[in-house]
């Protein structure tokens, strides 16, 4: 039973049908904006006699993905238009209906009010080549330092093929992640619990882990096996005073080209190490007949599993990127990044996948965090590995996604992130929504990914508006040959 109830707690909605409780219809007037109604059905099934605890806890997130939405959406029309006349002070009135009315900006009818996604103003400017126009002061859009083909990505492509490996031109670095809860959001006295992101070993990925300090000094990190691994952390609250945990560590980072012949690529046997990696994984991978239906004006007649890789890749690369709602408050993320008209790179990432086991090519989740060599960018980053014989696991960033080789390039460049990736990234989780070790009493702020972190306390989880983490990194001399964990 513990271990089920944390494993609910990780992903609660993929017990939506447990025990005969109408969870699915509850969760379908939620997405509807009928949140009165849905309130009404989980009391009515939350009075129900013999309910097994899984089956309460899912109905209790229920009512939390409602509070959690409501922390999401939190504009009227006339905020909305206030925010982006900031950037295009002539807006007018129609115009802003037409970019409504085009789907630009998010937004959600709940219980009759029309409310609008907090981040739809930034966002318009990522989904609107025409509003990007109009904006009174024309500054770049923040982008990473690897969404433009550069000289480390070609270092990467020359060097693998010189060397006749994939896995090259390693990185050591010192990464301290640090969470601080702010004053007073628990009372003083209390024990925070605390769970910080952690990397584990992958060979020729990342190697040589080395914990060197955390606060408070006492901690447990999670086995290697956990694939969603953490370092766990405690201290009591202090009245007036931020709570703040952190944890430093050393890895070698290495960078991946791995170049595929395409006449020599096939699907692999499903073996029944494969077999979780090519099957539907509700609530989040499920072969809809909407996604059917997109996977087949997509891939047409092909054939070959790598031209139908290069295929969804490109399509899904296509789906412009925006600013996310919560993942936990998303009852299906890859349809939702289908229809929603934009997606994050977890969200990106999930459709990617859904679409490859659609077509019987194996996928699997990992994400991190990104930075720069210079110590000025860094970002939670979310993507994903594909399996195709007789290459094996290939990684993939649809959201960095194709590049555009310049003069002298060679153009297979144009893919290096079906099957490459550069050194300026640490993975923490290897799985989405999988239960954390120690796992927690309460739900997950993030129960699909694990970036940021998790906290809690006797009477709850604390949520993403009661703390905030940071990253903080050196570059150190490349340690010569590979490492354990």
């Amino acid at each position: 039973m513990v271990a089920m109830l944390a494993l609910l707690l990780a992903a609660p909605m993929a017990f939506a049908g447990a025990t005969g409780t109408p969870l699915a219809p509850i969760v379908s007037q939620i997405d509807a904006g009928h949140f009165k109604a849905a309130e009404a059905a989980i009391e009515r099934a939350l009075a129900q006699p013999q309910l097994s605890p899984q089956t309460r806890a899912a109905l209790l997130f229920q009512r939390e993905r409602m509070r959690r939405i409501l922390l999401d959406f939190t504009l009227s029309a006339d905020d909305v238009k206030a925010r982006v006349r900031k950037e295009i002070p002539d807006l007018s009135d129609a115009e802003f209906a037409r970019w409504n009315a085009e789907g630009l900006f998010e937004h959600q009818v709940i219980d009759g009010r029309t409310l609008y996604f907090k981040r739809s103003p930034s966002n318009l400017f990522r989904l609107s080549p025409e509003a990007l126009a109009r904006r009174a002061v024309q500054t770049p859009l923040s982008t990473g330092p690897m969404e433009s083909l550069n000289d480390h990505q070609r270092a990467i492509y020359r060097t693998a093929l010189a060397e006749h490996r994939s896995s090259v031109l390693p990185r050591r670095v010192r990464m301290t992640q640090i969470l601080t809860v702010k004053a007073d959001a628990v009372p003083a006295g209390q024990t925070i619990r605390a769970w910080i992101p952690y990397p584990r070993a992958i060979a020729g990925q990342q190697e040589d882990i080395r914990y060197l300090a955390s606060e408070p000094a006492r901690h447990e990190i999670a086995p290697a096996s956990a694939l969603q691994r953490t370092v766990y952390l405690e201290q009591p609250a202090r009245a007036g005073r931020p709570t703040v945990f952190s944890v430093t560590y050393e890895l070698t980072l290495y960078a991946q080209y791995h170049a595929v012949d395409p006449d020599q690529a096939r699907r692999p046997t499903i073996t029944p190490e494969l077999a979780p990696f090519v099957a539907e994984r509700p609530p989040h991978i499920v072969f809809t007949p909407a996604m059917r239906a997109f996977s087949r004006k997509v891939v047409g007649d092909e054939k070959n599993p790598w031209r139908i890789a290069q295929k969804l890749f490109a399509a899904v690369d296509r789906i412009p990127w925006a600013g996310a709602r919560e993942y936990s408050t998303i009852s299906n993320i890859s349809d939702y990044a289908l229809h929603a008209g934009h997606a994050d790179c977890g969200q990106q990432t999930m459709l990617l996948m859904t679409l490859l086991r659609l077509n019987g090519i194996p996928t699997r989740w990992q994400s991190g965090m990104v930075f720069s060599e210079d110590g000025k960018y860094s970002d939670i980053h979310d993507w994903g590995y594909l399996y195709l014989a007789p290459y094996g696991w290939l990684p993939m960033d649809v959201t960095t996604g194709r590049l555009r080789p310049g003069p002298g390039d060679p153009p297979v460049l144009e893919w290096f992130y079906l099957g490459g990736l550069d050194a300026y990234r640490i993975a923490f989780n290897d799985d989405y929504g999988r239960a954390f070790v120690p796992p927690k009493r309460y739900f997950r702020s993030d129960n699909v990914d694990s970036q940021r972190g998790e906290v809690e306390w006797n009477g709850g989880n604390l949520y993403f508006d009661q703390w905030d983490y940071d990253f903080k990194w050196q570059m150190l001399p490349t340690a010569q040959g590979h490492g354990g964990d």
